[in-house]
């Protein structure tokens, strides 16, 4: 299983034959190092609405005939739009050819570029292969994090680390304490300078505890 790090929170997950993007913001995104006609996906996970995540999902969505999975606001927002849509919400589970995703809550917003109101931001809890993944969204620390660790072992989480939008380097770390993954790849930083971060720090801190990171450069693949 390969995931690759296209800047800021967009990974793409491939597990063959399968193929999934999560919050694919990339014609926009000053450090990604591909734009949205050079990538393809089955399946689109989009944690919110805010164009730093949608980026280029309904697109992507268009040209690859790929499903984009999201909270039901946002998911019906994309199907307006001609993009292919699964409803899903916070809390609720369903299996795809590619495994099972779970949406969780995150402490953020959730507004289209448009101004169109697209229901609760989340996070998401991604099995494939056997793996669980756990894409946190944007959000702020929240004790709820432990819960979410303890009723689903994961194997690999990506959080934000470039504070004022979200939770920054400490906040992280903590976040990292409450869920226990196994493994921890930090995101949302550095994109702008108002998310200015260093991930290296980030990991030094993790380690400290106990924890295992590593810092992907945009077009960096992690297998596992």
């Amino acid at each position: 299983m390969k995931l690759t790090y296209f800047g800021h929170s967009a990974f793409l997950l491939e597990n063959s034959p399968h193929s999934i993007l999560i919050d694919p913001f990339l014609d926009g995104n000053p450090v990604s190092p591909k734009k949205s006609s050079e990538v393809n996906a089955n399946f689109i996970i989009v944690t919110h609405g805010h164009g730093d995540h949608l980026g280029d999902s309904i697109s992507i969505s268009k040209r690859c005939h790929a499903t984009i999975i999201a909270v039901n606001e946002l998911a019906d927002y994309v199907a307006s739009q001609g993009a292919t849509a699964h409803n899903m919400h916070i809390g609720g589970s369903h299996l795809f050819p590619f495994g099972k995703i779970k949406f969780t809550i995150a402490h953020h917003g959730s507004v289209a570029p448009d101004g169109t109101y697209t229901g609760n931001p989340s996070g998401a809890l991604i099995t494939t292969g056997g793996k669980t993944i756990y894409h946190t969204g944007d959000t702020g620390l929240f004790y709820d994090m432990k819960l979410i660790g303890e009723m689903n072992p994961v194997d690999v989480m990506l959080l934000p680390i470039g504070d004022n939008y979200t939770m920054g380097i400490d906040d992280a770390v903590k976040a990292v304490e409450l869920t226990n993954p196994k493994f921890v790849i930090p995101m949302h930083y550095n994109t702008f300078p108002v998310i200015s971060a260093d991930p290296a720090l980030f990991i030094k801190k993790i380690e400290a505890k106990g924890f295992k990171g590593a810092i992907l450069k945009p077009g960096e693949t992690f297998t596992f």
